[in-house]
């Protein structure tokens, strides 16, 4: 078997570049168009390179609250799955390298950092009746706790104050959500409410940054909100320059200014969205942006002082139960900016929730309840503009806001994130923010662990979105791109696979703007109904406007739903179904057909993985003669990675060859093959497939590797994604990849990669 290697060249490098660049979208601010400086992801640290001795690499982690030391040379994130709080040296950003652990006897719940201090909330709690925590200090120097008070309750957030005088500490005592369906209060058979109540902690330090226990002030939160007023249960502190504490009490839809002697100065109900038209509220397989929200409670989750009288909060919007006036479901999916007197300054509504949407990065498995859930929300003024960052929690996303009219943010760039972003830390001297992102799905997917990602503030264009539908000409929410081709209008269309199994479209992409830009979905139907059926997984043209679509078909319904082939018309009316013999589909052993392409009247399909009918570690890649209806086939051998699950994921044709995209099933360090290999059609012959049993073998063709894509996927600053999928090339040899998103699932980072990699 022939191999060879073809680095991707500098002028490739260029080009992926460029195809990154973000040059704006009209519906945000046209200063977008003309922003010199941008945050970039510069590196992703894997939380599983920093675990207690003795781990093993696919214990799971959860990176949820992220600070930084004084110096801004050190991350310091909490993970409460392994009662540790991880140490990353950030000297050079771009590099970070795993420092080491704090070991704690109990759950960490928030820190801060002073000095060569950190400040640990420690949940020690025997249960939700009886909470109990203290308040550690770590000492990096000595390497050692030095100190640790009682706090009387369960810790949440911890923040030390500008003048490093004090800290605070919000104690939750959060309520069993499973008992009565989380009621709030939560009260027994009785009528008495069975947990404390929530407060806010106020710990003195000494000149030295050394906890002052017998100094600790307990705030009294009681009495103050409407909603369960004798069990209020403060989420998030933060303290401005005078040493006012400002505090979320989530589950009581309030919040409150303490002042530094902890008085309340002030408290106010956090209030409600009163409409949000254009959301999508189902989980059903499918994108509808045309429901509405009505009388929602913001219910904050995050916060931050913007300066001495503003503040902003994150609105995850967590209730349960439905309030008179108000929406049954959906959460507030929001952020606002208020005054400390209560008054709203700005209020986004779902404004960052279209946007998301129409980089492919909303959740429709996730999203009926609470959206894009931001969650955090961080402030810091860099290079003299002062900025806002919220995380997107169901969305992999960190919104960048230019608030130097604070109410008119500008909302500059949405940058990908991991999955399920927590927490976030700016490092203002340094240009620099990094988000801490829990969610881990190590066991079950190679190398997808919690991360810590690092984004600098650069001198250069935006490297992401690389595919965005601002400007279309219709709203799109899109997602789970898994078969690509160029068609002879320059124009990419594109097709979404299983995930959205009542919304199967084509997409239509305009690849020469930056970033590219998806004009417009083309849905396709069946006598003029929504084809449920559906599973695409490539797509080509049929040369005269319409397509072919192959589908991957549905393993354990063969019969009624087999890997195929759907003729569809340009406007997405389906013409015709072509179905393989059914002797083929009797050594069905894994996922059908994946991708599609054309070369006049000949159509080649690849199936991604080995049937019962295949030699070991090969399978087949399928003709079909448009003309004579004969089927044919050869044998294609597959790379051999151990416990990697390879397969094809596309099919294009390209100057008398078929490209191949060849990958296995890991992400980041784990991957190992994510490739383009080249089939040469000279003097291959595709024997006629089999209409009798017993199982026949087939022409093996021979294959060249073109193209190691990891380095590509590797030059966004993130780790290697999975589903490298798509790959589509013009008549001049120009070729795009992208990857599949899963549409934003739950093991997705709702990333996609849309990359120009130069001439093939």
């Amino acid at each position: 078997m022939k191999k060879k290697l073809a680095a991707v060249s500098f002028s490739a490098l260029l080009a992926i570049v460029a195809s990154s660049t973000t040059s704006g979208f009209a519906s945000w601010n046209t200063k977008y168009w003309t922003n010199e400086k941008n945050f970039n992801r510069i590196s992703s640290f894997n939380v599983s390179e920093n675990l207690p001795e003795g781990s093993k690499s696919t214990t799971k982690t959860s990176s949820e609250v992220v600070t930084a030391s004084e110096d801004g040379k050190t991350l310091m994130y909490t993970d409460s799955d392994l009662g540790v709080v991880g140490l990353v040296d950030i000297s050079d950003p771009a590099k970070p390298k795993a420092l080491g652990i704090v070991e704690l006897e109990a759950e960490p719940t928030g820190i801060a950092a002073l000095g060569n201090n950190i400040y640990i909330g420690s949940n020690t709690s025997e249960s939700y009746t009886n909470p109990s925590g203290a308040l550690v200090q770590y000492n990096l120097d000595k390497r050692r706790a030095v100190k640790e008070c009682d706090l009387g309750g369960q810790p949440d957030s911890v923040f030390v104050s500008p003048d490093g005088s004090f800290l605070a500490v919000a104690i939750e005592n959060e309520r069993d959500e499973e008992y009565k369906d989380g009621q709030i209060p939560q009260l027994d058979e009785d009528g008495k409410q069975i947990n404390p109540a929530g407060y806010v902690s106020l710990v003195k330090l000494n000149k030295k940054g050394k906890i002052q226990c017998n100094s600790i002030k307990k705030v009294d939160l009681t009495g103050l909100a409407s909603i369960a007023p004798s069990d209020p249960e403060p989420e998030f502190v933060a303290i401005n320059d005078l040493g006012e504490t400002v505090v979320s009490i989530q589950e009581n839809n309030h919040l409150a200014v303490i002042d530094k002697e902890g008085k309340v100065i002030s408290h106010f109900t956090a209030g409600i969205v009163k409409q949000m038209a254009g959301m999508d509220t189902k989980k059903d397989g499918a994108h509808k942006f045309k429901k509405k929200l009505k009388n929602v409670r913001r219910e904050p989750d995050g916060l931050t002082w913007i300066d001495n009288d503003h503040f902003a909060t994150a609105n995850e919007g967590d209730y349960k139960h439905k309030a008179p006036g108000q929406a049954k479901r959906g959460g507030s999916r929001s952020w606002t900016i208020f005054k400390k007197d209560g008054t709203v300054v700005y209020e986004d509504a779902n404004r960052l929730e279209r946007s998301i949407a129409q980089i492919g990065h909303f959740q429709d498995g996730r999203a009926g309840k609470k959206g894009v859930e931001p969650e955090s929300v961080t402030f810091g003024k860099i290079d003299g503009t002062p900025y806002l960052f919220v995380g997107a929690e169901r969305a992999g996303i960190v919104a960048v806001y230019d608030i130097t009219e604070l109410s008119q943010p500008v909302l500059t760039q949405l940058l990908p994130s991991g999955i399920g972003p927590e927490g976030f830390v700016a490092i203002p001297d340094r240009g620099l923010i990094a988000s801490a992102n829990e969610k881990d799905y190590n066991k079950k997917e190679p190398g997808l662990s919690s991360h810590v990602t690092i984004y600098q503030l650069q001198d250069a264009p935006a490297s992401y979105p690389h595919l965005t539908n601002e400007n279309g000409l219709e709203f799109v929410s899109w997602g789970a791109i898994s078969g690509m081709v160029s068609g002879e209008d320059g124009k990419i269309y594109a097709v979404n696979d299983g995930t959205f199994k009542t919304q199967p479209r084509i997409y239509v992409i305009d690849p020469s703007s930056s970033p590219a830009l998806l004009e417009r979905a083309i849905d396709i139907k069946l006598d003029g109904k929504t084809a449920l059926f559906m599973d695409q997984e490539g797509i080509t043209t049929d040369g005269r406007g319409g397509f072919y679509i192959s589908t991957e078909g549905i393993k354990k319904k063969l019969t009624e739903h087999p890997p195929a082939i759907y003729h569809v018309s340009s406007e997405g009316d389906i013409l015709e179904k072509i179905t393989p013999p059914p002797s083929y589909l009797n050594y069905a052993k894994n996922p059908g057909f994946e991708g599609i392409t054309r070369n006049g009247n000949i159509l080649y399909i690849a199936q991604q993985k080995p049937w019962g009918d295949d030699t070991f570690n090969t399978t087949k890649i399928l003709s079909y003669n448009l003309i004579s209806k004969q089927w044919g086939a050869v044998n294609y051998q597959l790379d051999r990675i151990k416990k990697g699950g390879v397969g094809i994921s596309e099919l294009t044709y390209h100057d008398g060859a078929l490209y191949v995209i060849e990958r296995d099933s890991f992400y980041g360090k784990k991957a190992k093959l994510k490739a383009i290999y080249k089939v040469d059609l000279d003097g291959v012959v595709f024997e006629g497939l089999q209409t009798t049993m017993p199982p026949r073998l087939y022409p093996l063709v021979e294959k060249e590797l073109v193209t190691d894509l990891k380095p590509v996927m590797k030059s966004t600053g993130g780790f290697i994604l999975e589903k490298v999928e798509g790959l589509a090339i013009n008549n001049d040899g120009q070729a795009w990849i992208s990857t599949d998103n899963d549409g934003t699932g739950k093991k997705s980072t709702g990333e996609t990669l849309f990359l120009n990699i130069g001439k093939i």
